[in-house]
């Protein structure tokens, strides 16, 4: 009996584990630092935003998912075939620099908390190297393992590590549930005194959460689990709980903030400064927790960041994923080690992210006018193509894409200079 309701309860689990793995890939320190410094400066006024990228990312989720349950071909696989095999190489290069960048900047960034947080116990804190050297060494042996299903369930098990951390810390430090809800209004905030627009923190909080990468991988995981049409309300559900999580996730982050550093009127410019900040507001308990949440979403965003590379190539070229082959461990391994360049470097771990971001920018349009193309096509689609209500959102989607990129771009030049 008891060996029945496990491998129910497994099987279960397994239906989600896509979606899973989906949460891990966009919920990263990057994800954490945006909505923590939009809780900070802005309070819970740009909850609204958080909402508006979810919805967005759930209807993007399915349109690539169906296109996939329709013809049974990948993302790349489709660029490839019936746009240009140009197409799939730009998403190829331009994903994984972006990627390259954001293994970095998540790495030095979790080494800067766990630097930070270790100072409560060592006199003068363990160095980050220490750190980074032990996660990649971490994400890289269960790497090593090279089966989908193996990296799914560690990743789950660090991604429900993640979610109960957020979600303790929300109750802990949330604001009044009034300015929660006041915040789901559309409003745009005022320009801070030091004269910063509150669009760039919009076009980060919807670069964070709307990615590419997201619905390009989408589509060869629901491949590889078999699905076809008849399974679009599970793939759709599993969606769904992806989605859903986000949401819960990246609103208890900017809660934390809200509750706590805007109250305060205390500004954010880095995610090692919660570290600093909130002791002193909200005592060591909760800041350990949140420690722990923001270590939890780098390393599980460290997963599909390092596996990004070689399975669009396999993607690309249509081939098994058999990531046990020595050119994928060899690239994995070259992949994971730029995670030193921070701490060894002391390089600065937001520069770095803002770079990943602003190619995560230009990507996202191109990945809109893709699906746009392909999901209008009624030789492929049958019956199953665009809906015109479907076209409008997406048209919509695209336009607003192209605003937050030169936001997002012009925000990357400022920063840089």
């Amino acid at each position: 009996m008891k060996q029945t309701l496990r491998s129910k309860f497994l099987k279960w689990i397994a239906l989600f584990l896509p979606g899973i793995f989906l949460l891990g890939l966009n919920i990263g320190t990057g994800s954490v630092t945006t909505m923590a410094k939009a809780g900070a400066e802005y309070g819970m006024s740009l909850l609204w935003t958080i909402v508006a990228s979810c919805l967005t990312t759930f209807f993007m989720i399915n349109l690539y998912g169906r296109y996939t349950l329709v013809t049974g071909e990948t993302a790349l696989q489709a660029f490839r075939k019936h746009i240009h095999p140009g197409v799939g190489i730009f998403f190829i290069v331009a994903l994984t620099t972006g990627v390259c960048g954001s293994v970095m900047g998540v790495m030095g960034i979790v080494a800067d908390i766990c630097f930070e947080w270790s100072k409560s116990t060592v006199d003068g804190g363990i160095p980050s190297i220490y750190f980074a050297s032990f996660f990649i060494a971490l994400v890289y042996f269960i790497f090593w393992n090279g089966k989908t299903q193996f990296f799914e369930r560690a990743l789950a098990v660090i991604v429900a590590i993640m979610s109960a951390s957020f979600l303790l810390n929300f109750f802990i430090m949330m604001p009044p549930p009034i300015d929660i809800l006041k915040g789901l209004i559309p409003n745009i905030p005022e320009t801070l005194d030091n004269g910063k627009s509150p669009f760039l923190v919009i076009a980060s909080l919807v670069g964070t959460t709307v990615f590419s990468g997201l619905f390009i991988i989408r589509t060869t995981l629901v491949k590889e689990a078999g699905w076809s049409i008849e399974d679009f309300k599970k793939q759709r559900n599993d969606a769904l709980v992806s989605v859903t999580l986000m949401f819960i996730i990246s609103a208890s982050i900017m809660a934390a903030a809200a509750g706590t550093l805007y109250v305060e009127g205390l500004g954010l410019s880095k995610a090692s400064q919660m570290i600093e900040l909130l002791e002193p507001l909200a005592g060591s308990f909760a800041t350990s927790v949140f420690a722990i949440g923001i270590i939890s979403a780098g390393v599980s965003s460290q997963f599909p960041n390092i596996l990004m590379l070689p399975w669009l190539l396999c993607d690309y070229n249509n081939s098994e994923r058999e990531m046990t082959l020595p050119k994928y461990r060899i690239m994995v391994l070259l992949i994971s080690l730029l995670g030193l360049v921070v701490p060894v470097f002391n390089a600065r771990p937001v520069f770095v992210m803002v770079l990943s971001q602003a190619f995560n920018a230009v990507i996202l349009p191109a990945t809109v006018l893709g699906i746009l193309y392909l999901s209008n096509r009624k030789d492929l689609m049958g019956k199953s193509k665009n809906t015109p209500v479907e076209n409008v959102f997406l048209v919509l989607i695209l336009l607003f894409s192209i605003f937050t990129s030169f936001i997002g771009i012009s925000g990357a030049i400022e920063l840089l200079n």
